[in-house]
């Protein structure tokens, strides 16, 4: 529960910052780190995050120079204590770059104080005073006739905030996504894949195409993530609709870039609905949801829409290859995954991938391992699809005994069953769209929580 600041309260913290600044006086100039929060509320999950970002700026420009002698996270505020080790001007020079240099750094108060106790002002550096953080009129005039009410000035901050952390989030996101397709094919060896070793059981497909179409879809998953926010407040039916659209689009961008060959479809439904539904539970002071909350968000958005469209299916109208195999042997493929919460991610791979990486495994070869946990389920339309029901069950078969034998198979294990695929011509593509969806969903929670 947010809590007013009296202005004891303020004028108390405000000597104690003094006491603390002149106590730290008489080695390297100082910076002292707060915030322009308006109205009694100084305090909150959003002005955390926005304190701890302007620190990492901090951190970041003045690199190892800066040391920390102070930091307060208190109801009164967030405010941080520096030594600098570097001229006084220039530590100011880089501070007001900070500080006007983005939406959020208006939000930052970066105080330079010399050895002597002098604060540095900007004029010293030719720079004009601050400008309203309302309508950009330059100076304090606006502040010192209070021309914007303390209700504008926090509806503006709270915009600040809201922009600036809803596209790092939305960036980081997409960054992930990428990253997680990438990684998938060049998880190495893999059974019947794209890898490193070996183009699998693929003949019109190899490394470098699926490169080119992860490049082709660096945008889409922030489209997506956009297009969830965008639509949160309306019935998930709606955001699945718009991100379906959306979907087409970078489907098209896909095998534009492939010369027509479907590399990552599958990939493209799964993870678009994924990011879709971050963005749908996306919150400013709460940006990361555990990844089973994403999952069960997955089959809010889509389960009426999937359910109807597969019972409407008859012998005339499925058009595709899964289809088809959903009417001859019941099989839900991407669409059942999503409608159910990907049950696949949820339940197998993602404590597959935990256990394998807190067993000491390195990331591919636990990427790899999982895999193996998603092809021993069974229910790759891939697998169904070239090598019929036989094939599929040969596959998982294959996958759980090598799995019995060794809860963590080697590396040359996972070969020679890559081999012994590729000479059947399977390829379990469903569950490499899974372990990419998997990937994402690992880092998206682990970096983000």
């Amino acid at each position: 529960m947010e809590q007013h600041v009296t202005l004891e309260q303020m004028l108390a913290a405000r000597d104690a910052r003094q006491e603390r600044i002149a106590a730290a006086l008489g080695g390297t100039p100082l910076i002292s780190f707060s915030l322009n929060i308006p109205g009694p509320v100084k305090y909150s999950p959003s002005i955390l995050r926005a304190y701890r970002e302007g620190q990492r700026w901090l951190t970041e420009a003045f690199g190892g120079k800066l040391t920390l002698l102070s930091s307060c996270e208190d109801v009164t505020g967030c405010e941080a204590l520096y030594a600098v080790g570097d001229d006084a001007l220039n530590a100011k020079k880089r501070c007001a770059a900070m500080e006007d240099g983005d939406a959020l750094g208006r939000l930052f108060d970066m105080d330079v104080i010399d050895s002597d106790g002098r604060k540095i002002e900007r004029t010293e550096l030719g720079l004009d005073e601050r400008g309203c953080m309302v309508c950009g009129a330059p100076g304090r005039g606006c502040a010192a006739r209070r021309l914007h009410s303390v209700e504008q000035l926090q509806q503006e901050t709270a915009r600040r905030l809201t922009a600036f952390f809803f596209a790092q989030d939305r960036d980081f996101l997409s960054a992930l996504a990428a990253a997680s397709l990438l990684e998938e094919v060049h998880t190495t060896p893999k059974p019947g894949l794209v890898d490193r070793a070996n183009n699998g059981s693929h003949s019109d497909m190899d490394l470098a195409l699926f490169e080119k179409s992860a490049a082709a879809l660096t945008h889409y998953w922030g489209e997506c993530f956009t297009i969830g926010a965008e639509t949160a407040c309306l019935n998930g039916a709606e955001t699945f609709r718009r991100l379906r659209a959306e979907g087409l689009a970078a489907e098209g961008r896909m095998l534009e870039a492939t010369g027509g060959v479907n590399t990552h479809k599958g990939a493209i439904f799964i993870m678009g609905i994924l990011c879709g539904a971050a963005g749908r539970l996306w919150k400013l002071e709460e940006p990361s949801q555990r990844a089973e909350s994403l999952c069960e968000e997955c089959a809010k958005m889509t389960e009426q829409i999937l359910r109807e469209e597969l019972e409407q299916l008859s012998g005339e109208t499925a058009l595709t290859a899964g289809e088809r195999l959903y009417l001859k042997h019941g099989l839900q493929g991407a669409r059942g995954e999503v409608m159910r919460g990907l049950p696949g991610v949820r339940e197998i791979a993602l404590p597959a991938l935990r256990c394998a990486l807190a067993q000491g495994c390195v990331r591919e070869h636990a990427a790899a391992i999982t895999l193996l946990h998603l092809i021993a389920r069974g229910t790759d339309t891939n697998l169904f699809k070239r090598g019929g029901a036989d094939g599929a069950a040969w596959a998982a078969a294959s996958a759980a005994a090598l799995l019995q034998q060794s809860p963590f198979p080697s590396s040359d294990q996972i070969a020679e069953l890559d081999r012994q695929f590729v000479e059947r011509n399977l390829s379990p593509g469903g569950c490499a769209d899974l372990l990419a969806a998997t990937l994402f969903l690992h880092d998206w929670e682990m970096q983000r929580g």
